[in-house]
């Protein structure tokens, strides 16, 4: 890196750099861009989706007022702006509700920060389709090997994660640069000096997950942000420390402590991926409560009625209760809509009633639907309780077990230690498509709906990313780019 001399041996964030400019230059694997392309599309039906919610509409209005050249889209908005700004609506689009995917054991939503960055910054410079999915996914494969730089294996918890801290937007702002800086075109050196810029940029706090607020829908968008401007510092010169990663002051000591594991962060670098592990969200709401809601659809189609339930137990991995059992008075009567998104009794109700989608859908988190008083009614019942055999398999599965009694007396119980969504028990090509469509089909029609979907899938062998982001700008998406 720039005026800090040889090292003896790469530093992490050389390393990490190096590969960055090995797959600029080699490309991915066929297998692994066409990943990285149903992740783009995934990630362009959850931000239009998410277009009518206050975090966006607040994004955007902060947004009008910078100004600045029309380089990029900002999905759903009919607006072009600076790079940068598009990158933070579109995360914040992409993080609105919690439709995002997750990777474990780190218990990261990389694509959320990351592919809004590539996006915006391959749309100013005319990128290749392929070369834009590329940088995406090294950005994500960077973000959750620093998830995992944070991960206590004896303890099986995120060490950002008890701490509060909201390893999504902190890791997905370094990832974010590094994909910012690959489309860009830097070299290996400037690559490394946009993530060690990005680590003083990433933040985020967790504490909207316990009891409120919508700032957590904004970080994915600030990470995002500050990817791209820290690639353009980069450009310019600005430079970042070699051991910005394990170094005493570094990113790992700094957000985890002694607890950190640099070695972690590099592991198997370029040989092994995680990104194919990485899990698409079949439901619009915290992963956490993913198996609760698979365990009570499996009761329904079992023929258990809502109205025949006196009481309903949901074991779950003991790490997870904070985020959606407690406090068990506010879980069990959400706030909002978006509070809903993190309550275990409030979710198991929803599904146990019938939900819409997939299982439960966007209608089921609407600030009207959590004041139903049968949902709530049903809410009141859920007790969540800690598992010794979900906490067995935590964080690598998000599992759980539901346990109901009826009117006549019968226990009835399904355990669900495996999440729809991941590598084990994946989406089929027919059901993303169909979150997708549902998704987009929220602010498009039916055929243009099935369009973005074709562009998306497309994108390894597209000239440029401007097919799909013209087709998801909105109002003025046939108006000149520049």
């Amino acid at each position: 890196m720039s005026g800090n001399g040889p090292s003896p041996s790469p530093t992490v964030v050389q390393q990490l750099a190096e590969l960055a400019a090995s797959v600029r230059r080699d490309g991915l694997p066929d297998a692994l861009r066409e990943d990285v392309a149903r992740r783009v599309l995934d990630l362009v039906g959850n931000s239009l989706a998410a277009g009518r919610e206050s975090s966006a509409s607040a994004v955007v209005a902060v947004v009008r007022g910078w100004g600045g050249p029309p380089d990029a889209t900002a999905i759903g908005t009919g607006l072009r702006v600076p790079s940068a700004a598009a990158a933070l609506v579109n995360g914040t689009l992409a993080h609105s509700l919690d439709f995002d995917d997750t990777h474990l054991p780190s218990v990261l939503h990389p694509s959320a920060s990351v592919v809004p960055a590539a996006l915006a910054v391959a749309e100013a410079t005319g990128t290749k389709g392929a070369e834009m999915l590329d940088a995406a996914g090294v950005g994500i494969e960077v973000a959750v090997r620093l998830g995992m730089g944070g991960y206590d294996e004896t303890k099986g918890t995120s060490e950002f994660f008890e701490r509060g801290q909201h390893a999504t937007s902190i890791c997905g702002a370094v990832g974010a640069a590094v994909a910012a800086a690959m489309v860009g075109g830097l070299d290996a050196d400037r690559i490394a000096d946009a993530a060690g810029i990005a680590a003083s940029m990433g933040s985020g706090l967790l504490e909207a997950n316990r009891t409120g607020g919508t700032v957590k829908r904004v970080h994915c968008g600030w990470a995002a942000h500050a990817g791209v401007v820290a690639a353009d510092l980069a450009r310019h010169g600005l430079t970042g420390p070699p051991t910005v990663i394990e170094g005493r002051f570094g990113f790992l000591q700094a957000f985890c402590g002694e607890r950190a594991d640099a070695a972690a962060v590099t592991a198997g670098l370029g040989e092994h991926w995680e990104l194919p592990r990485i899990f698409f969200k079949p439901y619009p709401c915290n992963h956490f409560t993913h198996a609760g809601i698979d365990a009570a659809l499996e009761l329904r189609a079992r023929g258990v009625r809502a109205d025949d339930i006196v009481a309903i137990e949901l074991g779950v991995p003991t790490a997870v209760l904070k985020t959606i059992g407690q406090p068990p008075e506010e879980k069990a009567r959400p706030r909002s809509g978006y509070h809903a998104a993190f309550s275990g009794p409030y979710t198991v109700a929803a599904a146990l009633l019938g939900g819409g989608g997939l299982g439960v859908f966007h209608e089921d988190f609407t600030d009207e639907a959590v004041r139903d008083e049968r949902r709530l009614a049903l809410a009141a019942k859920v007790r969540c309780v800690p598992d010794e055999q979900c906490d067995r398999i935590f964080p690598h599965q998000f599992p759980a077990v539901l346990r109901v009694d009826t009117t006549d007396g019968t226990r009835h119980e399904v355990r669900v230690n495996v999440n729809r969504g991941g590598p084990e028990h994946p989406l089929s090509t027919d059901e993303l498509a169909t979150k997708v469509r549902l998704n987009a089909s929220r602010v498009l029609d039916t055929d243009h709906a099935a369009a973005v979907a074709r562009a998306g899938l497309a994108l390894p062998g597209a000239p440029d990313v401007h097919e799909l982001m013209d087709l998801v700008r909105g109002a003025d998406r046939g108006a000149d780019r520049g």
